[in-house]
């Protein structure tokens, strides 16, 4: 077998990989998301569970700790890239977020650093103009410190820094779990 054939077999071998991980993952998810968002199955952080803080750079190459954008209220954070047909579904239900509670909730774009550049981020960024930030996880820290194994996962967390929801793909009811998050710690406070 010719060099160029053993490398095309090879990729085709790790794209079939891929598309089985990413398929199973999805599967699991549509056969019963709530699942997924309660802590059985979990596709990132056990809810409840402290939130790790992960060094990052903001898209002028600056170091920045994640935790630094989650102070003092709930925090929804995205695991996302530019090439993400599943994140570009989610975005409308991440857009009412910051519309409907953009003072009370902190949004984060955690950009993952695979088949992407910072610059493409950049540039995602300046012409979607989203008014949240965009963060570089260039090593992939804050990959490995929530365990999201794949994009348009969501995290959120309480007003304390715990995992209150954990959430893929675009069929996720963003928007009723910031709500049920508020009302929660509302009722905390009464």
């Amino acid at each position: 077998m010719s060099a160029k054939n053993l490398k095309q077999s090879y990729m085709a071998r790790g794209t079939r990989r891929t598309v089985v991980t990413l398929a199973g993952l999805a599967w699991l998810v549509a056969a019963d998301p709530l699942r997924a968002q309660s802590g059985e199955g979990q596709v990132s952080l056990p809810t409840g569970t402290q939130a790790p803080d992960a060094a990052l750079q903001d898209l002028d190459g600056n170091d920045v700790q994640l935790l630094d954008y989650a102070a003092g209220k709930p925090t929804l954070i995205e695991f996302w890239a530019s090439w993400c047909e599943q994140c570009e579904a989610l975005q409308p239900e991440i857009d009412e977020v910051v519309a409907d509670y953009g003072e009370q909730v902190n949004v984060v774009a955690v950009a993952v650093a695979v088949a992407q550049s910072l610059r493409r981020v950049r540039r995602h960024a300046e012409a979607h103009g989203a008014g949240y930030p965009y963060l570089w996880d260039a090593e992939g820290e804050a990959v490995r410190a929530y365990s999201a194994t794949t994009t348009s996962i969501v995290v959120i967390l309480d007003a304390d820094g715990k995992v209150a929801y954990t959430g893929v793909g675009p069929d996720q009811d963003l928007v009723g779990a910031v709500t049920g998050i508020l009302s929660a710690q509302q009722a905390g406070e009464d």
